[in-house]
């Protein structure tokens, strides 16, 4: 039977809340470019074995809505998801900006490199969102010996796209992860093309999967109100 959905939310909150600590605290510190993708792939695989057996550890919006129009996940619960998402990494940049008021980094801001057009930034977003998304559905999918493994996993990909993709765009792929420094440092800068990117990639990642694997998105979506029918491959769901 699934945590109560207030449960549920407290722990989404707490998987971003520390996944934004760690990840731009990895920034705002100067940590090297490749430690810093270590520490987002790290901490994704950290906290999907913390909390992905309450929540499904989703920690990002746009995977939250990528498991909607995949039919994984009640589309009812979508909001309160995403609003504790954004509380936790809201939460993670508003420490960050105690610990480090005259931070030079914006806090860990999201921001293409120099030369790289807004267009071309929110489509390596969205490419790299796809991505991301492919793997979780196909660990979701997966027979339970291998979502066993969906934290190193997906864990891994957000490591692998973080550490090519970083110097392009930052790497996102999340936007709650962007939204917060941006706010929370008062430059909020181009964070509607980290809200688009990624989102955008999610949904797109939907219909991609079911035509390579040639399976029915239909999961979860029946019963939901219904504990004792409900597909159990419902709390199973990763990141």
């Amino acid at each position: 039977m699934a945590a109560p959905l207030v449960r549920r939310c407290a722990a989404e909150a707490f998987g971003t809340f520390f996944l934004v600590f760690a990840g731009t605290g990895a920034i705002v510190f100067e940590v090297p470019h490749v430690g810093i993708a270590l520490t987002f792939g790290l901490v994704v695989m950290a906290m999907i074995y913390a909390v992905g057996g309450v929540s499904g550890a989703h920690l990002n919006p746009a995977v939250t809505l990528g498991l909607v129009v995949g039919r994984r996940f009640p589309a009812k619960e979508a909001a309160p998801y995403i609003l504790a998402q954004l509380v936790g990494a809201f939460a993670a940049s508003a420490v960050l900006l105690a610990i480090t008021p005259h931070d030079s980094h914006r806090l860990g801001q999201t921001l293409p490199a120099s030369g790289v057009a807004p267009g071309a930034a929110l489509a390596v977003e969205a490419i790299l969102t796809l991505v991301l998304m492919f793997a979780i559905l196909t660990v979701v999918a997966a027979k339970p010996d291998v979502q066993a493994l969906g934290g190193i996993i997906i864990g891994g990909v957000v490591g692998l796209e973080a550490l090519f993709a970083g110097p392009i765009t930052g790497a996102s792929m999340n936007p709650a992860r962007s939204l917060a420094p941006a706010f929370v440092s008062g430059v909020p800068s181009m964070v509607g093309l980290y809200i688009a990117g990624p989102i955008l990639g999610a949904i797109l990642a939907v219909p991609l999967w079911t035509f390579i694997h040639g399976k029915p998105n239909e999961l979860i979506q029946r019963d939901h109100d219904n504990p004792k029918e409900r597909n159990p491959e419902y709390d199973r769901v990763l990141f």
